[in-house]
């Protein structure tokens, strides 16, 4: 039997199964955010989003089919020239990129564009997993940690300089393939425990109530142990830098771009500007609301038929779900997410190599965060900040991408028994 036929006997059906349905699923979607209620335009029809995303589909495919037949080898010994690669594209991108509200994310030629900050996502992964195959490398060391940091940060600071505030916060999802590999808890305690006063500070009017509560909690700590002056004295010093972080978080919001000020107030305050920058998750959660258990039918949404959701087709593409399949519908749809991530952290757990495994975990975590943060969005748990659902979402960028990064593991998976013949 030849090596291709065993990968493709070792295929991983049922995930391939999973993601297309998802993508079936989004472009029936696409169409009902499109469908203005006359049927003058069928969802195969070139001119509108739905016929647009079935070519994507189809290139997607394409992808597929050429990642299935290439040796898994390619991904991992070019690994971190693909990320070079895309670490080059992200430094042209602003300047011969095109510009939309401020943005410069896409290149390209004409109406074929790609956006680099997408794709980066497994080409960092792949450097990551390559960086990190060693056995040496150990990531409760600071040294290694500062090299992994690195890898992971260098995507992200070339994509804040777009500016792309949403993409750049994907990066930070690998932090949980971080954990896994060994990354000491104190670090997610600290990043936890900082979110939360930042939140707090955010969302409490005055700061003075905050900052009392942080001095009588270390002063409870001071007490509650033994009375040392190194204690004291460390104790005192987080809790003056807690505070002086509370009353610093104005001064930084304060220099953010307009829209993202908004976004963030808007999170605590729907109610701010609900006909302004309120509009489109006031109207979402309307629309998921008014969908009930069973939802008002296929092409029957009213909130998406007369277009009271902007970019419903793209980041708000979950309310056209919820309203016209309710809640029935969202809950199948998120049971699909949430067993395509099951399914993947299994085949993580089952590779021979540790290469695969990192790659494997680092798809968990950009899926992972990018299903918990759009639908979080479109229900105002979540600022609004550009997060596309994986394989829903229209876009070719989106698909291509999340395509290739999922398929290159699933090849890696379909190989793995090659891969312990090459560790024995």
């Amino acid at each position: 039997m030849r090596e291709s036929d065993i990968h493709i006997n070792r295929v991983d059906w049922v995930t391939v199964l999973i993601y297309f349905l998802l993508v079936m699923i989004g472009w029936f979607n696409i169409y009902a955010a499109v469908y203005d209620g006359q049927a003058e335009k069928s969802i195969f029809d070139f001119s509108i989003n739905s016929g647009k995303q079935l070519v994507w589909i189809g290139t997607a495919i394409m992808l597929i089919t050429i990642i299935m037949v290439a040796d898994p080898r390619f991904f991992e010994n070019l690994s971190l020239y693909i990320y070079l690669v895309f670490l080059a594209l992200l430094v042209i991108t602003p300047f011969v990129g095109k510009e939309v509200n401020g943005q410069t994310l896409t290149i390209g030629f004409g109406d074929f564009r790609i956006q680099p900050g997408e794709f980066a996502k497994f080409a960092t992964g792949l450097a990551l997993a390559k960086v990190m195959e060693r056995p040496t490398f150990d990531l409760s060391k600071k040294n290694y940690q500062l090299i992994a940091f690195g890898v992971l940060l260098l995507p992200v600071i070339l994509i804040l300089l777009q500016p792309d505030t949403g993409t750049a916060m994907v990066y930070f999802a690998l932090l949980l393939m971080f954990y896994r590999e060994g990354l000491p808890s104190i670090y997610y305690i600290l990043g936890f425990g900082l979110t939360a006063v930042v939140l707090l500070a955010l969302g409490i009017e005055n700061n003075l109530f905050l900052a009392g509560a942080i001095v009588l909690v270390v002063v409870a700590l001071i007490f509650l142990g033994k009375r040392t002056w190194q204690r004291i004295v460390a104790f005192s010093l987080i809790g003056l830098g807690l505070i002086a972080l509370i009353y610093s978080i104005d001064f930084v919001v304060s220099k953010l771009p307009e829209h993202q000020q908004n976004r963030v107030m808007v999170l605590f305050n729907p109610n701010l500007d609900p006909l302004g920058v309120g509009w489109n998750v006031t109207q979402s959660k309307i629309a998921i609301g008014s969908g009930g258990l069973l939802g008002k039918g296929y092409l029957e949404g009213t909130q998406t038929k007369f277009d009271f959701v902007p970019e419903q087709h793209t980041d708000f593409i979950f309310c056209t779900l919820g309203e016209e399949f309710g809640w029935v519908g969202s809950l199948v749809v998120i049971s699909l997410f949430v067993a395509l991530l099951y399914r993947l952290v299994i085949m993580a757990e089952r590779q021979k190599t540790r290469f695969t495994r990192i790659y494997g975990y680092s798809v968990v975590s950009i899926i992972l965060f990018h299903f918990m943060v759009n639908i979080a969005m479109t229900i105002g748990l979540f600022p609004v900040v550009g997060i596309p659902l994986p394989f829903f979402s229209y876009g070719g960028s989106s698909l291509w991408s999340f395509t290739v990064l999922l398929f290159i593991f699933i090849k890696m998976d379909s190989s793995r028994a090659t891969q312990l013949g090459r560790l024995g």
